[in-house]
């Protein structure tokens, strides 16, 4: 019988435009603990949502053996009925309801129409003990701390009795203590027979607890190295994961001079609008100059788009302190009809949900942020509104039927042209550029590129968030790291690397 109680065997699974897998293996041994490490984007959770039937059988091509069956997902549910139980990055509890009422939501204990929560609730005792919780489970989620809330998601894996547990980034949101006793919790899973797949940037912790460590990079499988017969290094694990070569898919900027600071954040701190214990944005201080594209790069869970959306007219966070100057002066940025009003634009990564109206057409899209030049007293002159948009169209090489389709229907690099062109029109100072190019295909890319690339030679400052380290390193003149809320490093463009950059971020992972 073999010792693998999963193998998944040439997996490939495709999105519109994007190959996310591309012939992944995977092989992971009954009673071990396996981690998965890799870059932002190289496929660690897509593999892990094919595995546990998030992304169904038949949306993937390859096999999925469990325990020497093969195995035909259609949802997780039919995953979890076996013992795969898969938790998120992003926990999934509801605050106001209980420790008891959130771990067995979808799996009511009684008899139809009648929840028992008697039982309910005892067997949710049971399993907070098992995970050394001792808190009661009547007890809301929001009154207690992440690190417990983590641990409440373990106690909810247990009753849906996993016999392969996946966690993915459980460690991201948790201090040094709360972390080592989750790593612990899963070393006694291990002796008493359980399997773990762990996906951690943290590689003092995946050196802890991993008895293999699989590497993924651009949907591919590049190596799996094993405790006790691989010599495992931290340099060893970062040229794995960023291995690649930089190829010539940047535009070159030519001419474009660097001016004053244009803005400076100093001291800024942001807590969770929700959970107000949670700081996710701690002391950080930036700026950016004229003429200049300055890349904030970081792990997912860094605090990048939240320190954005706070500076942008506080759209995101709670207790927001600090200061924002803009051409020298202290600025008072409390709404996002002040930052737009003081020369700032916010261009999120959620294009879809924040950016768009999808059910509208390009020409009502184009010129949301600035109505006021589109219209006469308070009424909007469409003739205007469509010279607007069919100018941008032809600007930013937008392809379409004309400003009148309908921007749903569009793909996602013209998607996000058209949210480049809403800002643009706004005429702001300062662009914040979240994810610019997520979705997009690699002509898409380049094209946004050129347009960066262009605010900048007319005098406008850039800043780009990016999960994309060829991305922040092909376009930016300065690139801040972040890391769990923290600005843990500074690079000119000259001193760059992927390796310096991953470098830094796991070593600050390492010092917490």
């Amino acid at each position: 019988m073999s010792e693998n109680i999963l193998e998944m065997k040439n997996i490939v699974k495709t999105f519109p435009g994007v190959r996310a897998l591309d012939d992944v293996n995977l092989q992971v041994k009954k009673g071990s603990i396996h981690a998965l490490v890799g870059e932002n984007g190289a496929g660690k959770s897509t593999l892990m949502n094919v595995l546990s039937g998030i992304y169904p059988y038949g949306s993937y091509e390859g096999d999925i053996v469990y325990n020497g069956e093969v195995c035909k997902f259609s949802q997780i549910r039919d995953s979890e009925a076996l013992g795969i139980v898969i938790i998120h990055q992003e926990l999934a509890l509801i605050p106001y309801m209980t420790i008891g009422e959130n771990m067995f939501l979808g799996n009511e204990q009684g008899k139809s129409f009648a929840i028992d929560w008697s039982q309910t609730y005892a067997l949710a005792d049971k399993y907070l003990k098992t995970v050394g919780l001792s808190e009661s489970s009547r007890t809301l989620i929001r009154d207690i701390g992440v690190g417990k809330q983590q641990l409440v998601e373990i106690a909810k894996a247990l009753s849906k009795n996993a016999k392969l547990l996946i966690l993915d980034e459980p460690t991201s949101s948790l201090n040094e203590s709360d972390s080592q006793a989750l790593l612990d919790l899963l070393l006694q899973f291990k002796k008493e027979g359980m399997t773990s797949i762990i996906i951690s940037h943290k590689l003092n912790e995946v050196a802890y607890v991993a008895d293999d460590i699989t590497i993924i990079r651009d949907g591919h499988t590049i190596e799996t190295l094993t405790k006790g017969v691989d010599e495992i290094s931290e340099d060893r694990i970062i040229r794995g994961m960023v291995g690649r070569e930089i190829s010539d898919r940047f535009p070159k900027r030519h001419g474009v001079e660097i001016g004053e600071v244009a803005m400076e954040v100093e001291h800024w701190n942001v807590y969770h609008p929700l959970y107000r214990e949670k700081k996710v944005v701690d002391d950080v201080s930036i700026q950016v100059r004229r003429g200049e594209v300055v890349g904030i790069s970081g792990l997912m869970g860094a605090g990048r788009t939240e320190l954005a959306m706070s500076v942008f007219g506080h759209s995101y966070g709670a207790n927001i302190s600090g200061t924002v100057k803009l051409r020298g002066k202290e600025v008072r940025l409390r709404t996002e009809k002040e930052a737009i009003s003081h020369g700032l634009a916010y261009v999120t990564e959620d294009r879809k949900g924040n950016g768009l109206i999808l059910s509208n057409p390009i020409r009502v899209n184009t010129t949301l942020a600035n109505l006021p030049g589109v219209s006469h007293g308070i009424v909007i002159d469409p003739d205007k509104e469509y010279a607007v948009s069919e100018e941008y169209r032809v600007k930013l090489h937008t392809k379409c039927t004309g400003v009148e389709q309908r921007i749903g229907n569009l793909s996602g690099g013209n998607q996000q042209k058209v949210l480049l062109a809403k800002w643009m029109f706004a005429d702001p100072d300062v662009l914040i550029l979240d994810e610019p190019t997520r979705g997009i295909d690699v002509g898409a890319k380049y094209e946004i590129y050129c347009i960066i690339n262009d605010l900048v030679a007319a005098g406008k400052s850039v800043i780009m968030i990016s999960s994309e380290l060829p991305e922040v390193l092909g376009m930016s003149d300065r690139i801040y790291v972040m890391n769990e809320g923290r600005i843990v490093g500074e690079f000119a463009q000259s001193e760059a690397t992927q390796e310096g950059i991953m470098g830094c971020i796991l070593r600050s992972c390492n010092d917490q």
